[in-house]
């Protein structure tokens, strides 16, 4: 990994496509391990955990990275990764809201709307990629992924009422807006950086916004009082979902590009479905299958107008 990350050897396409369904596998799961743990932790708790779990996880990767020189973390490099964190804290916080409302198989199928969202605010945010606005690709797969993402969760049977209720839907949207928009203002300090001193830094700094969120609104001590399988699972959760899966991306990124890495991406709802169809019995009806077969095909064709890494640069973490 370390000669590729150079530039000295020629991509490593095995080791790309290992990469690719490694992550794959593992992003099929954080919306079934969040609505499991919801049984148990607070949303703030929960989050705040997951996070500092990872942020420890990632913290030896940081270090060797520091050794091998590049970029130091100072306080304009603590300044630049502020910013990102705040929508960041927003979407885990609605994201686990969200899976009340939902299960953990339409969320999955959602939450690919943040790649058009990403489209749309990166076309605010940075001039040089408005041209694409004007790509019939573009037009058509934003059209269809916002139909298709909001037939997913509309259909969404709630108790005895045939839609899901208005709470549920603002807050999915918001969950998947906000992730949309920490992706986008990820871009500058994953650059300046690199993703494993970024992701560290951001990791940190969202750890210490959530805490005294947490302090105020859940509960601090949940960890003492639930089984220690629970607390495993949610160290499972953080190791392998955000800082495992983060790392592994970004090999298959460099080893057969971005493009191809974050088409492959779209797989992940079809083992997060079937997954939650064996473990929590959910099942979607017609309408959303149509709806998710729509919303996908809207993502797909807005990712080829182009690929914008920044995306899926750390999905679901």
């Amino acid at each position: 990994m370390n000669k590729a990350t150079t530039g000295l050897e020629s991509p490593n396409l095995s080791k790309g496509y290992a990469a690719v369904f490694a992550t794959v596998v593992i992003w099929s799961v954080p919306s079934l391990f969040q609505f499991y743990l919801n049984r148990y932790y607070d949303p703030w708790a929960q989050n705040f955990y997951r996070y500092s779990v990872a942020c420890l996880a990632i913290a030896p990767f940081v270090v060797y990275r520091m050794r091998r020189g590049g970029s130091k973390i100072d306080f304009r490099a603590v300044g630049v990764c502020f910013i990102p964190c705040l929508p960041n804290v927003v979407h885990q916080i609605t994201q686990v809201v969200a899976l009340f409302y939902m299960g953990p198989g339409v969320y999955a199928i959602f939450i690919r709307s943040s790649v058009i969202f990403t489209a749309l605010l990166a076309l605010a945010f940075f001039p040089e990629e408005r041209r694409i606005i004007r790509q019939w690709q573009f037009q058509a797969g934003t059209g269809l992924g916002l139909i298709g993402a909001f037939g997913v969760i509309w259909f969404q049977s709630s108790g005895q009422d045939r839609h899901i209720a208005l709470p549920g839907l603002v807050i999915a949207f918001t969950a998947s807006f906000c992730w949309a928009l920490y992706g986008v203002l990820v871009k500058r300090p994953s650059a300046q950086l690199g993703s494993i001193r970024s992701f560290g830094l951001i990791s940190l700094i969202t750890s210490a916004l959530l805490l005294p969120l947490t302090f105020a609104f859940g509960k601090i001590a949940t960890p003492l009082h639930v089984d220690a399988q629970v607390n495993l699972i949610l160290i499972v959760s953080a190791v392998s979902c955000i800082t495992l899966a983060h790392v592994l991306y970004y090999v298959a990124i460099h080893q057969i590009g971005v493009a191809l890495a974050q088409t492959l991406q779209l797989i992940c709802p079809l083992g997060a479905l079937g997954l939650s169809a064996i473990i929590f019995h959910e099942r979607l009806t017609h309408a959303q299958l149509l709806s998710a077969a729509i919303l996908l095909i809207g993502a797909f064709l807005a990712m080829r107008t182009k690929p914008i890494a920044t995306a899926e640069t750390a999905e679901n973490l």
